[in-house]
């Protein structure tokens, strides 16, 4: 190889070799900035304790989280807002969109998070954590949002009081699309665990939701006004409806739930408001409630005032362990219910004497008395039902 052949080659690499060192330390002085990291994928990682978050379960890590979401939702393409392990005490605090510019949004949350217990920091009807107008947002990784409800649950008047004031939610979601939550965990919420409000194309996964029995109004996961959402395979023992589907809601598939303790799944209440929107397609399927106080119904207010539907409803493939009542309904299949009983009326179709309940269909329902002494019985009020296959109690006459 001759000198000027060598002389190039040499160049090109010192060329190659300067480069790369360089664009390393333009990476290493963005992230210094910015306090923003480049993964292998070309996404950006942002760090809530690159914003001062000190994880040590005491100091306030709000503003922290605050400032780490501006970064993440203000950047270009992937993003990814990690919370590491660790325990942060938050206040209520909300991560809202839109994100112009991000094509998808990644929360791997793998800390624990524990609420402030002062009830006057929280507006009306808020989520503890809320996240507000964000299109492609996944929540995962594992961790935990501790409401720390026991302190809030005596202020709790809802049980009691139509205009009670609602105390907030661990995980709140408005407004969303295509939104995943996978492996996260909720305890003991001041009220709902999670709700969805007005959101579209939601996917919840492995979804770990625990409160004590005794616990009011902590449903598990609350959905309303929302379409194309589907929840499955997850665990649900709270003080309330595991899941509630309220007003406005279409498409909706809960699937593979284990439910207990709780208050079983339901529907509504429904009719409590003026103008609530219809409830249509929602599938119930292949769970189980095990000491629930109710398995699957539809609740209704008396004397609504206005009018909606509730229709093309079908819960199938339902085992139940021992509730001690069963099922309420309306405009709806029930398919394949199995399971043992421990109140002596094992199946209620209770519906309004001044609109009755039709089309309901029942098939291949089997539920016996836990006790073993005697077979359990039916009731019905104000309802057209349609048996099909094996009825265990017997139908009504």
């Amino acid at each position: 190889m001759n000198t000027e052949l060598d002389s190039k080659l040499l160049l090109v690499l010192f060329i190659i070799c300067f480069s790369d060192a360089f664009a390393g330390g333009s990476r290493t002085m963005i992230a210094q900035v910015k306090n923003i990291h480049y993964k292998e994928t070309s996404s950006l990682l942002v760090n809530v304790k690159d914003f001062g978050a000190r994880a040590d379960g005491r100091t306030d890590d709000s503003k922290a989280f605050e400032a780490a979401w501006k970064e993440a939702c203000e950047t270009t393409g992937a993003v990814t807002l990690l919370v590491p392990h660790g325990t942060y005490l938050i206040g209520p605090i909300k991560f809202a969109g839109p994100c112009k510019n991000v094509s998808n949004i990644t929360v791997q949350m793998k800390g624990y998070l524990i609420a402030s217990t002062n009830l006057s920091e929280y507006r009306f009807g808020a989520g503890w954590v809320e996240f507000g107008g964000v299109e492609g947002l996944t929540l995962t990784g594992g961790g935990t949002f501790d409401g720390r409800g026991a302190k809030a649950w005596p202020y709790n008047g809802c049980p009691t009081h139509f205009n009670c004031k609602l105390l907030p939610t661990n995980v709140k979601f408005v407004a969303m699309k295509k939104t995943i939550v996978r492996r996260i965990t909720s305890v003991n919420s001041k009220s709902f665990h999670i709700a969805l409000v007005e959101c579209k194309n939601f996917r919840g996964s492995k979804i770990k939701i625990s409160a004590p029995a005794n616990s009011p109004n902590t449903d598990g996961i609350h959905i309303e006004r929302s379409s194309s959402v589907h929840v499955s395979r997850s665990h649900i023992g709270t003080g309330d409806d595991c899941i509630s589907v309220g007003q406005g809601n279409s498409e909706v598939t809960i699937a593979s739930i284990t439910c207990g303790p709780g208050h079983g799944i339901s529907v509504g209440s429904l009719g409590r408001y003026p103008n609530e929107g219809d409830v249509r397609g929602l599938v119930v399927r292949d769970s189980t409630m095990t000491g629930t106080m109710n398995g699957v119904r539809i609740k209704t207010w008396a004397n609504s005032p206005g009018s909606s539907a509730a229709t093309n409803m079908t819960f199938e493939n339902i085992i139940m362990n021992n509730p001690p009542s069963r099922v309420k309904l309306s405009d709806i299949y029930f398919k394949n219910i199995r399971g043992t009983s421990s109140s002596a009326v094992a199946v209620a179709l209770e519906c309004s004497k001044g609109i009755p309940c039709q089309n309901i269909y029942l098939e291949n329902v089997h539920l016996d008395l836990s006790s073993g002494e005697k077979q359990p019985t039916s009731s019905c009020k104000n309802v057209e039902a349609k048996y099909i296959g094996t009825q265990v109690p017997p139908p009504c006459a």
